[in-house]
């Protein structure tokens, strides 16, 4: 299939749909009007989805068919895992908005985090269409639109180091690479129209659940704090 298929079309439409980077929650970080306990409170809620993210990728992995997209599922666990952890990045940049790793490491999850992450362990454990469509190109390939907004802010309004942001700098330049390879893995085993429908339903559901996720640690952190 041609990179501009239909297909791959809708797939693209259907993640701008409801794409997390025009959510309420990043327009305020994006103006500046966070303060550095909301960030660090986001950090907690963000680390108990992005920790379990490798996790689920392995579970895909154990079922996946495809030895190439075998390879790009054990490239994406290991940037994860390996050396300098990306959830260890997360945690110094939770630690420079004042959260302890502990703190981080244990928070409760909010409704809306349990939702996204028990959609995470659900999705991973769909046939390998389904699960690439929702955890690729879903959740994945929003990624570097997202953190392309968050991160000039965090240096110019919130005042933060290089070293303190590498977390998302980090993300902007692989999960282009990681989105890009979703988007061909899908298109590659969903080649039948109803295998094409349920791979769409999988790219909305993921967005719907990332898009609550993220509203409602704008309902904790910021609508309460403006009550």
């Amino acid at each position: 299939m041609g990179e501009h298929s239909q297909f791959r079309s809708q797939l693209e439409a259907a993640v701008r749909a409801k794409h997390s980077r025009l959510n309420p929650f990043t327009e305020k970080w994006v103006k500046g009007e966070l303060t550095r306990a909301q960030l660090g409170a986001w950090a907690c809620q963000h680390y108990q989805y992005v920790s379990k993210f490798p996790r689920w990728c392995a579970t895909v992995y154990g079922d996946c068919p495809d030895p190439e997209a075998r390879d790009f599922l054990l490239e994406n666990i290991i940037e994860e895992e390996s050396g300098t952890k990306h959830v260890d990045l997360l945690i110094r940049f939770a630690e420079a908005c004042g959260v302890s790793r502990a703190e981080v490491v244990n928070a409760r999850q909010l409704p809306t985090t349990r939702g996204l992450t028990a959609w995470g362990y659900e999705m991973s454990r769909q046939p390998f269409h389904l699960a690439a469509a929702g955890l690729l190109v879903g959740l994945e390939s929003q990624v570097p639109g997202i953190y392309s907004r968050n991160l000039p802010p965090l240096k110019t309004h919130y005042g933060f180091t290089d070293h303190e942001v590498e977390f998302f700098a980090i993300h902007i330049v692989a999960d282009e690479v990681h989105g890009e390879r979703g988007y061909q893995i899908v298109e590659k085993h969903c080649t039948t129209p109803e295998r094409q429908a349920d791979a769409l339903d999988a790219v909305r559901q993921a967005t719907e659940m990332r898009w609550q996720y993220m509203t409602g640690v704008y309902r904790v952190l910021v609508l309460k704090d403006e009550a």
